[in-house]
């Protein structure tokens, strides 16, 4: 089995659980460190010859982070393309589960194991913290209706206050932003490396929790220690 993948979460969750059968990644595929294959480009811009010349059995993609006309012209050429769909927690584990038996694992991984038992023990929120989630600056976008980060972050008691947009990652102006009076601001590391300068300077006033990114918007074994990582950081805001 000869796999290219196309995301760098299953990139992450194929390589460590079962070795030697990637043999391409894309650039953003930046785990596990030291990831030894073939570079095929960004997730939005693979390099169609790059990933044929692997000659792989299969790519594995994603609905989100991989483009419609991407994937049918690499059906076209000729290799097997699963598309995963990922926009909640539960999904996650069936999905990983659904890539991990096509790749060949004979076994669940313990990993999985312990990233479902880890989500699951989470107490039912007592509370629900108001927040906006940016991906995005220039221009400011926002976790909107339906997305996995926002289904994590609801695990862990914080509602986001675009949840029921029309659109998944809405362009908003900062000041709607502001106007819409969150209790709290979640800046995620990626897609956009937001710092700790950009929660005080875009957001006076506000509590802002800098977080992974990869423990926000990962579905792989960062869903292990996602939930502490996660609440950790979240605590950390409101001190």
């Amino acid at each position: 089995m000869r796999v290219v993948s196309l995301v760098p979460s299953l990139t992450e969750a194929v390589a460590v659980s079962v070795p030697g059968v990637l043999v391409g990644a894309t650039d953003w595929c930046s785990h596990p460190p030291g990831l030894d294959v073939t570079r095929v480009g960004g997730t939005k811009n693979p390099a169609m010859d790059r990933i044929l010349a692997l000659a792989p059995d299969l790519v594995i993609a994603n609905e989100e982070e991989n483009r419609a006309p991407d994937l049918d012209a690499l059906r076209a050429a000729g290799p097997e393309v699963l598309v995963t769909e990922v926009r909640t927690v539960p999904q996650a584990f069936r999905e990983l589960e659904r890539v991990l038996n096509v790749c060949g694992a004979t076994a669940r991984p313990g990993w999985l194991d312990e990233a479902e038992a880890a989500w699951t023990r989470l107490p039912e929120p007592s509370s629900a913290t108001t927040a906006v989630v940016p991906i995005w600056r220039r221009p400011w976008m926002v976790l909107g209706r339906d997305t996995f980060a926002g289904d994590v972050l609801a695990r862990l008691g914080v509602h986001h206050l675009y949840a029921t947009h029309p659109e998944r990652y809405p362009r908003v102006p900062l000041d709607e932003l502001r106007a819409a009076a969150p209790e709290l601001v979640v800046l995620p590391d990626e897609p956009y490396r937001f710092t700790a300068d950009d929660g005080p300077e875009a957001f006076p006033g506000l509590p802002c929790a800098l977080v992974s990114g990869r423990h926000l918007t990962w579905y792989g074994p960062s869903l292990a220690e996602a939930p502490r990582v996660l609440a950790e950081a979240l605590r950390a805001a409101h001190r």
